[in-house]
């Protein structure tokens, strides 16, 4: 049945829509050819409206990946950053906090920082990451100004399947998991666990108080997902996954008393109900729980320490309807509620949004075309409206151009609006307007896409003084390009980004956004053996530390880097792979964000970086076994 083919997908997504029949029910989270974020259901993305980077199971398996991280940094226009042990990330040159995450479907931002901990997410859970880069908020609402970062969970299968992977190596590094998949045609689950722990490295190299010492981490993961199709037309499930554990990082000041760490818990659950209603009318109803704990411990400085929680509660309720065979409307409604519980005393500890949206979408030989939009009503910082259009032009079967026009907004974070002492409740949300030009082209065994695109965003929150104000503009322009082809046997993916981002106001290049991105992947598969390498290049960027006792703030150069992995498996037998990965092979020093310290007394070390530094050569064995 065609609905069936759509199976996995049916359990992550707001609603799917029917796509070509495969007796394999989980071809839409396997294949690459189909995405998913980009219009909230599967479709072809070849004319999906949104540049979209999707890594499978497979993909992450075959490029070894450990964490999230390390599949972003191969996405033309996203970097990641770590400043002593805090991860974030840019999509297309724009903040963490103007980025959605979504875990299945669920938001799991903190509604203090608006930053997703997308390196606590356990990759043994992970089925399937996808990024749709370009303001989204005509489908999504809220922080989809750079794109949306989608993670899909680990899905079950037919007949049974456990499986146990090992690891071990540098700076003490172990990994453990297990997982059972089991099914038949009807009822799938998926379970398992893990336990990641490693003694990290020292960021900082100044040998001053606890910031002398390696940065470990550990990681608990539990996870579980079911899903069970009732008839051709009805299907449910539910999903739950969580993180928890410990992570070091150095302390900004220098007199810290201990190690000071974050103990963390973070995850999500949700479950749907969806089925035909009518010959034309697909819905589909999904509740959600997802929730951010960290509570900091040790830190130097006594307002460092603490609670930061938060918890979000939501629903959606999507209906898709056939008007033609080359029409579609699709007309629903969001809400959710963000709890914060805090050992700061906010001013507001909660607040509620409501959404209603509808999208047009027409597929013509000759023509395609998308209009929608999104009304968000939120109970602290007032509505927005966001309309997104895509104009498309089939050149071929095989080619496509697509104009597009987004438009997107970030909502103001509790810390934003009502930190004691340095918040502003009269914030509005920053705002974005995007025009893009794509060409998509699958030529024989190559996969091309590119883009071209101008991002406005205006409202910006920035600090005034010591509160955030709606002054900052920015505008990026952008362009960038995907190819995947073999070359010599060897199965060849390039990633390439271009930007000017700047700020309006002064025409500065927008803090910690490189120009200049490159990833390459090469693998090879020699019968039982197979072999890899990575190479990724960023251009310098710039930006602000306190580096002296002045506390002065000056404007400095991030040097752009180079890496290059290598990696290789050895399939033993049918049911036993061996894996051995070297990250940064040629060792190289380099630091992605500046070194920033508040200690009035400190004074910077003769030869001492000025970033906190990456780690340097690693590796990692692993041992896969699935019986």
């Amino acid at each position: 049945m065609k609905r069936l083919s759509l199976a996995a997908a049916l359990a992550l997504l707001p609603l799917a829509a029917p796509a070509d029949s495969s007796s394999d029910p989980r071809d839409a989270m396997t294949a690459p050819a189909l995405v998913i974020t980009s219009g909230r259901q599967a479709e072809p993305r070849l004319t999906a409206v949104s540049a979209t980077s999707v890594f499978t199971r497979a993909d992450i398996e075959r490029l070894q990946a450990r964490n999230v991280p390390d599949l972003l940094a191969r996405v033309p226009g996203v970097v990641t950053r770590n400043s002593g042990g805090l991860l974030s990330y840019s999509v297309r040159g724009t903040r963490s906090s103007q980025t959605l995450v979504l875990v299945d479907g669920q938001r799991i931002a903190s509604a203090a920082s608006g930053i997703a901990r997308l390196d606590y997410l356990s990759i043994d859970n992970i089925e399937r990451v996808e990024v749709s880069r370009g303001a989204r908020s005509s489908l999504y609402g809220a922080d989809a100004i750079g794109g949306v970062i989608q993670i899909f969970t680990r899905r079950g299968g037919q007949g049974l399947q456990p499986s146990v992977r090992l690891a071990a190596g540098s700076a003490q590094t172990w990994q453990r998991s297990a997982s059972l998949s089991a099914g038949d045609a009807r009822s799938q689950l998926s379970l398992g666990a893990s336990l990641d722990e490693s003694n990290g490295h020292d960021s900082t190299r100044d040998n001053l108080g606890a910031d002398s010492d390696a940065d470990g981490t550990r990681n608990q993961a539990q996870y579980l997902n079911l899903d069970h199709w009732f008839n051709a037309d009805w299907q449910a499930g539910l999903s739950y996954n969580e993180q928890f554990g410990k992570n070091e990082y150095d302390d900004a000041y220098e007199q810290a008393p201990a190690t000071p760490s974050d103990q963390f818990r973070v995850g999500s659950a949700s479950s749907y109900l969806q089925g035909q209603l009518g010959e034309a009318w697909q819905s589909r109803l999904e509740l959600g729980r997802s929730y951010d704990r960290n509570k900091a411990v040790d830190a130097a400085s006594p307002w460092s320490n603490g609670l930061n929680a938060t918890t979000r509660h939501s629903a959606s309720w999507l209906n898709r309807l056939a008007l033609a065979p080359e029409q579609q409307l699709t007309l629903g409604g969001d809400w959710y509620e963000d709890r914060l519980d805090s050992s700061t005393a906010y001013a507001e500890d909660s607040r509620s949004n409501q959404a209603a949206l509808f999208q047009h979408r027409f597929s013509g030989e000759q023509l395609s075309s998308e209009i929608g939009l999104r009304h968000d009503d939120n109970q602290r910082y007032g509505s927005e409206n966001s309309w997104n259009g895509m104009l498309g032009l089939p050149v071929s079967a095989e080619q496509q151009w697509l104009l597009s026009y987004s438009e997107g907004f970030r909502a103001p974070t509790f810390s934003d609006l009502y930190y004691p002492g340095a918040g502003n409740p009269q914030l509005q949300a920053e705002t974005s307007q995007t025009w893009e030009l794509q060409w998509r082209a699958a030529l024989g065994d190559s996969q091309l896409e590119t883009s071209l695109y101008r991002n406005d965003i205006d409202n910006m929150i920035v600090f005034s003084g010591m509160q955030p104000e709606n002054v900052g503009q920015a505008r990026i322009n952008g362009f960038e390009t995907a190819l995947s082809r073999e070359l010599f046997g060897w199965q060849a993916s390039l990633g390439l980004s271009l930007l000017d981002p700047r700020n309006r106001d002064n025409g500065q290049t927008l803090q910690l956004t490189p120009r200049r991105s490159l990833s390459l992947d090469l693998d090879r598969r020699f019968g039982a053996l197979a072999a890899g390498a990575s190479w990724r290049a960023v251009s310098q960027s710039y930006d602000y530390s306190i580096i002296d006792a002045s506390y002065a703030s000056d404007r400095q150069s991030v040097p752009g880097y180079g890496l290059v992995d290598l990696r290789g498996s050895w399939q033993a037998a049918s049911s036993l792979r061996f894996d051995l990965q070297l990250n940064n092979l040629l060792d190289k020093d380099y630091y992605t964000a500046l070194y920033q310290r508040f200690d009035a007394s400190y004074i910077q070390p003769p030869g001492a970086p000025l970033g906190y530094q990456e780690p340097g050569r690693t590796a990692l064995l692993a041992l896969t076994w699935t019986p």
